[in-house]
């Protein structure tokens, strides 16, 4: 079975780059949209509410409009069971620690890009 994702980051470079990492590990993992700011991944996100929905949200933290911590939150409020991954370069202690309280599956800093699959793998059972 195939784990879909919702790819959300404000920096377009970045956004291809966790896109093509993703698509290069293949096994299953498959993008099913980008999103460049918060409130277009809500937007987005409730687009997907319904076949395909989005087994995995990656979200970056600072990003104009919503900040990932915010965007997790709203969805939560709707989809409280939702696999969200914090994709920053700004992972602090406290951030960190926000991310748990808020429900975030994971934190995976931007230089660690590459584990991104494996990090994927490990928290979504295969639907």
């Amino acid at each position: 079975m195939v784990t879909t994702i919702l790819v959300v980051d404000d920096e377009p470079d970045m956004r291809r780059l966790v896109c093509a990492v993703i698509e290069i590990a293949n096994d299953g993992l498959e993008v099913v949209a980008e999103a460049t700011d918060g409130a277009e991944a809500m937007t987005i996100w409730r687009g997907l509410n319904g076949p395909p929905q989005p087994d995995v949200v990656i979200l970056d933290n600072r990003m104009p409009h919503a900040s990932g911590m915010e965007v997790a939150r709203e969805i939560f409020q709707e989809r409280p069971d939702q696999l969200v991954v914090l994709h920053s370069a700004y992972l602090d202690d406290e951030t960190r620690a926000e991310a748990t309280s808020v429900g975030i599956a994971a934190c995976v800093p931007k230089a660690d890009v590459f584990t991104l699959p494996d990090v994927i793998r490990e928290l979504s059972p295969r639907r």
